[in-house]
């Protein structure tokens, strides 16, 4: 069950990055993978409630519904607009390589989030031999006006090269898996060469990161908990962050990262916990290109 619980706004929660497009997007939000999707608009009220516009969402999760009800009842709770929230959804990969295929399901993305266009459009996976044409229908959706910003997922040097190559938009994010554990430093350089922003999934490693001895010796030192810590240091590598709470004080100990800051000590200690070790890679999946892969799925209600 999730809690309503009001505070002040942090500062964090106003902080935005521009994108390439110039268009503003918070660099704080909230994400709702394995969200049940019978609560997953009580998650969007109580994180509007508490100051958060930015929601990450996708048609993979099979959430998108309850995302676009709870921003519906946020916007009356909160008598905010819908211009005052940064909404974003992503193409599922079963529904990547035919033009208007693409567009279809998207529309039907755009119903299921009770909303006309979404800010930021992303491609979840660089599906094998389908993602440059996928791109081209994410360009006719940017030019009709239903996405303010179009962008990828997990892309790597090579994708993002040869995506580029083929594209007349340059991607204004990439949502790559990012935390202590895993910091894709080739990726993250290109992107910071190419003016991409870096968005970080599983910011807090699922978790696991939050055990971690350097991690809560940090905390300790800093008056911090542990998942402060380690989104600070995302923070101040120039990522968004997308952290994910059903809880309404986690919510807010989660935005509260403006009273501290890491040293260079620090942030290199942190650092130094690098595995390089993907939690699930695209190679892994028959999209990917790999006969003997796994096929994808969209979650079902009550899946998780």
């Amino acid at each position: 069950m999730v809690y309503l619980l009001i505070g002040k706004r942090d500062v964090n929660l106003e902080k935005t990055v521009k994108l390439n497009n110039g268009v503003e997007m918070p660099q704080i939000g909230m994400g709702v993978w394995k969200t049940n999707p019978d609560d997953t608009a009580a998650l969007v009220r109580t994180a509007a409630a508490n100051g958060y516009t930015l929601f990450d969402t996708a048609k993979q999760y099979g959430n998108e519904s309850g995302v676009g009800q709870g921003l519906q009842e946020a916007i009356k709770e909160t008598g905010k607009k819908r211009g005052d929230f940064f909404l974003t959804t992503k193409i599922f990969n079963g529904d990547q390589g035919d033009y208007d295929k693409l567009r279809s399901a998207f529309n039907q993305q755009l119903r299921d989030l009770q909303t006309d266009y979404v800010d930021l459009l992303l491609l979840h996976w660089p599906v094998f031999d389908k993602y440059n044409e996928s791109w081209r229908a994410l360009e006719g959706i940017l030019k009709d006006g239903q996405a303010r910003a179009i962008g990828v997922c997990n892309f790597d040097v090579d994708h993002l090269t040869d995506l580029m190559d083929h594209a007349q938009v340059m991607p204004a994010v990439n949502q790559i898996e990012f935390n202590p554990f895993i910091h894709q430093p080739d990726t993250v350089a290109f992107c910071q060469g190419n003016k991409i922003q870096l968005e970080a999934w599983s910011p807090l490693g699922n978790g696991r990161a939050l055990a971690n001895p350097v991690i809560n010796r940090i905390a300790k030192e800093k008056g911090k908990n542990p998942a402060q810590v380690i989104l600070r240091w995302e923070l101040q590598q120039g990522f968004v962050i997308i952290p994910k709470s059903s809880h309404a004080e986690r919510m807010r100990a989660n935005r509260d990262l403006d009273d501290f800051t890491l040293t260079a000590d620090e942030m290199e200690a942190i650092a130094e916990l690098d595995e390089e070790k993907h939690s699930i890679w695209y190679d892994k999946y028959k999209w990917s290109g790999n006969p003997n892969g796994v096929d994808d799925y969209i979650a079902k209600p009550n899946e998780f």
